[in-house]
């Protein structure tokens, strides 16, 4: 791992969080008219304002993947052995999960969103995963888990607090985890070694 690479990976995920959001954004837009400054009639300005805003979440993401590769080298560095850490990640990602689903029905959420949301985000997390091992080996499917859904979770909790918003949610949600699924994929390829399914490897080469 190089500045360049490291810059080419913030770059991209940039540019994934800007269409993530204009998309995610026009098609509530369309679905829920009340959704956006002005409504339709402002469409060309609405999309301009999601792009900045998918930018914003773009970089957030990324702080927040570099944040977890850091604390990912600094915990195996603690627990020595890295199935202890792991252990760990998958209890953390389980209980974000029923964490995340208190929240929403201890704030009275509508319909079935108290699960629909980390059941669905879960799912999500699980194929992506899924993706990765197949393209390292089976150690990388925890960590996956727990950057797709726990660190997910983490970077939305602004959307999460407060009066519930439903828009607001998905809305930062959708590209938030886009952006983590894209970095989390494209690890190993900037790394060069298909077997560099561990985060802390990125940190360890860029030392």
């Amino acid at each position: 791992m190089n500045l360049k690479k490291w810059g080419l990976l913030f770059g991209v995920c940039m540019l994934v969080g800007l269409a993530a959001s204009v998309i995610t954004g026009s098609i509530m837009q369309w679905t829920d008219h009340d959704f956006g400054f002005m409504g339709l009639k402002a469409a060309g300005f609405n999309a301009f304002m999601m792009a900045i805003v998918g930018l914003m979440f773009g970089a957030f993401s990324h702080m927040g993947f570099f944040a977890y590769l850091t604390l990912n080298y600094i915990a195996l560095s603690i627990f020595r052995k890295s199935y202890l850490w792991n252990a760990l990640q998958g209890y953390s990602t389980l209980f974000a999960a029923g964490w995340m689903g208190y929240m929403l029905y201890k704030e009275r959420s509508e319909g079935v969103l108290f699960w629909l949301l980390p059941l669905g985000l879960l799912a999500c997390a699980a194929i992506v995963s899924y993706v990765k091992i197949k393209q390292t080996n089976s150690s990388a499917f925890i960590p996956s888990m727990f950057l797709l859904f726990t660190i997910t979770f983490i970077e939305a909790w602004p959307a999460l607090q407060g009066e519930l918003n439903v828009a607001a949610i998905i809305f930062m949600m959708i590209p938030l985890f886009a952006c983590n699924a894209y970095q989390i994929m494209m690890l190993h390829r900037i790394l060069g070694n298909q077997t560099a399914d561990s985060p802390a490897a990125a940190v360890k080469s860029a030392q």
